[in-house]
């Protein structure tokens, strides 16, 4: 598919310029090859001029810096084992072979400092003894970090990250629906949410990218974030990647910047057959935008924006706790976007915080459908916690079980009911951490905001783009319009025309 790429699942052969390294033949074997910190791993310092040199093929330009780990192109949260042999580990497919086994003493090694000899090895969390896959499989790390309230033998509500999404045992999960309005909600879900297909194509992409860019950057690692893995996706949703060059926080408006441009130059050089019409955006949050023209989906690469992947996954558990969650919010998204008011660039709202007000929504009602999970589960969501670690901790947290007995289709006009007549927006933060309506602060977040949207993890308005009251004034009477229609008619085809909404996807 792109240049130095293998099959997918399989791991490349090492480019020529790298020297080979021992280093692994030193390690336990169990040591995860995701995102480790400075204490796990002595890393390089970056060169810009080096990474420059290796984008122009000027190999011999570049200082004699051997990586002492090479990260390997699998998926989100992969953990599989290093091998001691020196030779590449035979796939199947996308798993490795049965026969491989993880010691059950294997433990992590931890370096502090670069002149530190011996090691200093610390214990950690072993990992369980599992068939490897490209997503973790269904087993559960038991670690004290992941400790969950209540009773262990529940099972948890959400599915592990497999080779497909969303399997079909999801499908008994979803609501009943037995008025028009509700069935409506549900056939437009069915209809339009994304199907293991479109995750996969993303992926093959993700893995691709991964491993032409750490031929410039060997220590990144590229995820997949967003809509793509936090349930709410669509047959089109974009996708969304960040790009994590280094544990520490990266200044957006320098290093991201410089970062981006060199990747901005790769993708319109040496991988120009396969993506198209690669742009750099210099906002808050830079990004390159682009196309890939083997899955035809459009991408956003950010650098070092971890809160995405920490919110992908709180999002993601919500998405999974409930039944009825995830088609109220695609209905959301689609009524959004039909109406022009789910576009950040233009002024209105973006999809995650369209996203949070739905589950707002559900958390402040008389009888709540959600709790607060960062409230409940505190050690699931430890803002602090490793990355790699990310993924797994939400997977033990039991389905949520709510009195309130509401229809898709109520649940979906008390939603506007409530921001066309109950909501305080002049006064109020909407707020999923606290699971309520909290009054605004004099900070520079929300003084002088029309909407504020708590983004859960680092405090700030994700509905900052909403800076005009012109726009203000249209999202408001969008929502005040749409709940006197679907009050009155309790037909979506009011507020959303569903043939072309399904066309569309």
């Amino acid at each position: 598919m792109f240049p130095n790429s293998s099959n997918l699942g399989r791991p490349p052969f090492p480019p020529k310029y790298q020297q080979p390294s021992t280093f692994f033949t030193k390690l336990p074997l169990n040591i995860p090859p995701t995102l480790l910190s400075h204490q796990q791993i002595i890393v390089p310092p970056f060169h810009f001029r080096s990474a420059v040199a290796v984008l122009n093929g000027n190999v011999e330009a570049t200082p004699a810096v051997t990586p002492l780990v090479t990260l390997q192109p699998m998926a989100y949260g992969s953990i599989s084992p290093v091998s001691r042999s020196d030779a590449l580990t035979p796939f199947q497919g996308r798993k490795r072979q049965s026969q491989q086994r993880v010691p059950d003493d294997a433990k992590r090694q931890r370096i502090h400092s670069h002149n530190s000899d011996p090691p200093v090895v610390n214990q950690a969390v072993p990992l369980p003894e599992e068939r490897r896959c490209s997503f973790p499989a269904s087993v559960s790390v038991q670690s004290p970090v992941l400790h969950v309230h209540g009773s262990p033998a529940l099972g948890g509500c959400v599915p592990p990250l497999q080779d497909t999404l969303f399997p079909d045992s999801t499908e008994t999960r979803l609501p009943v629906a037995n008025d028009k309005l509700s069935q409506q909600v549900l056939e437009l879900f069915q209809a339009c949410r994304q199907q293991a297909s479109d995750l996969d194509r993303k992926e093959l992409c993700r893995t691709e990218l991964q491993r032409e860019i750490q031929l410039i950057f060997p220590q990144s690692r590229l995820f997949l974030v967003g809509s793509s893995l936090n349930g709410f996706g669509t047959r089109t949703s974009d996708g969304d990647l960040c790009l994590v060059i280094k544990e520490e926080p990266v200044n957006q408006k320098t290093e991201a910047r410089r970062v981006l441009s060199l990747v901005q130059k790769l993708f319109s050089t040496k991988l120009s057959s396969y993506i198209e019409r690669p742009q750099l955006i210099r906002a808050k949050v830079p990004i390159v935008r682009f196309r890939d023209k083997v899955s035809n989906v459009d991408f956003d690469l950010n650098v070092n924006n971890v809160i995405g992947i920490r919110n992908t996954f709180l999002l993601r558990t919500y998405a999974f706790i409930e039944n009825r969650v995830r088609p109220l919010v695609l209905v959301v998204k689609k009524w959004a976007s039909f109406h022009e008011i789910n576009d950040a660039s233009r002024g209105t709202l973006n999809s995650y915080s369209l996203v949070l007000m739905v589950l707002h929504y559900l958390q402040t009602l008389p009888e709540p459908i959600l709790p607060s999970l960062q409230k409940n589960y505190p050690e699931c969501f430890d803002p602090t916690m490793q990355l790699h670690l990310v993924h797994q901790a939400p997977r033990t947290i039991p389905p949520y079980v709510s009195k309130n007995g509401s229809s898709l289709g109520d649940l979906l006009i008390g939603f506007f009911r409530y921001y066309a007549t109950e909501f305080d927006w002049s006064h109020q933060i909407i707020s999923v951490r606290e699971a309520k309506a909290i009054a605004r602060h004099d900070g520079i977040e929300w003084r002088n905001k029309f909407i504020c949207v708590e983004e859960p993890f680092d405090g700030t308005n994700t509905a900052r783009a909403v800076h005009e009251k012109q726009k203000f004034d249209m999202i408001r009477g969008e929502f005040a319009q749409a709940w006197r229609l679907l009050r009155d008619k309790k037909d979506l085809n009011c507020i959303l025309p569903l043939k072309a909404a399904k066309q569309k996807r």
